[in-house]
């Protein structure tokens, strides 16, 4: 699926093609999850160590389903409301999945599941000192970046809009400037996006990737769309380097007047 022509995407020490992370719940089955990582090309799939622990499918089957297709697994902490408890999901899954990669999430509200911005960074202080490639879910605040970054994180991951609400890009100023302070930090847009559309438009202003869950898992035909947030997400990102026309004001003729019969000419 992915172009060769496109660089490879350096992140966390590794080299990857996809674009796309994709998330692991909310799947009808097993088996229709395995398939949609397959049809999107991702190579990275995050898994909800708390959340799948308290499910019927948790365990060593689940996990062990993931790990042997050979995709790069990046646990998460979702779920939890402390440093305490976010560190301690992380230690377990550095020891489950053996890789220091781990998506950050300390959550401040029931409501929209908004970070908590002051837990956040300290929880992030924390980890990056134990070793952790942390890859903190955060909102675009640039000052909650900041400190982010200051507290040892390459990669910032700012929603689009509330978990799960498909509501796309709520505030496309807002990450674009974050983008234009950040250029050499990772920014992937998580959390809000529901259709391919939103993964486009999240890619055109210049980030480095898109992770969808909720958009597949819950779609009339997962696979499908798994394969559609594939093809969109490489499709932002060929239309950001190749540079989109520049918006302007007034319209101007698509075909030159010069050469062109004077009758033909207003």
């Amino acid at each position: 699926m992915t172009d060769p022509t496109l660089p490879m995407w350096p992140i966390g020490g590794r080299q990857l093609r996809s674009r796309l992370l994709l998330g692991t719940a909310r799947y009808p089955s097993l088996a229709v999850l395995q398939q949609a990582i397959a049809a999107s090309g991702a190579e990275v799939v995050t898994v909800s160590l708390r959340r799948e622990s308290a499910t019927e499918r948790a365990g060593t089957h689940f996990w062990s389903a993931i790990k042997e297709m050979g995709v790069q697994v990046l646990p998460n902490t979702a779920g939890c409301k402390t440093v305490k408890e976010a560190v301690t999901t992380a230690e377990m899954g550095r020891e489950i999945f053996e890789t220091p990669w781990l998506k950050l999430e300390v959550i401040g509200d029931d409501y929209t599941l908004q970070p908590h911005p002051f837990l956040l960074v300290e929880a992030a202080e924390e980890l990056c000192r134990r070793g952790f490639q942390v890859f903190p879910y955060t909102t675009e605040d640039m000052v909650v970046a900041e400190r982010l970054v200051q507290a040892g994180c390459s990669i910032l991951m700012p929603w689009g809009a509330p978990i799960g609400s498909g509501q796309g890009l709520n505030n496309p100023y807002a990450l674009r400037t974050l983008r234009a302070r950040y250029p050499d930090i990772s920014l992937i847009v998580d959390a809000g996006i529901g259709k391919p559309s939103h993964a486009i438009a999240a890619m055109e202003l210049g980030y480095d990737g898109v992770l969808v869950n909720t958009a597949v898992a819950r779609a009339a035909d997962p696979v499908r769309m798994a394969r559609a947030f594939g093809l969109a997400v490489e499709s932002g990102r060929l239309a950001y380097l190749a540079g989109a026309m520049p918006v302007q004001e007034m319209a101007e003729p698509s075909t030159p007047v010069t050469g062109t019969p004077f009758w033909h000419q207003s």
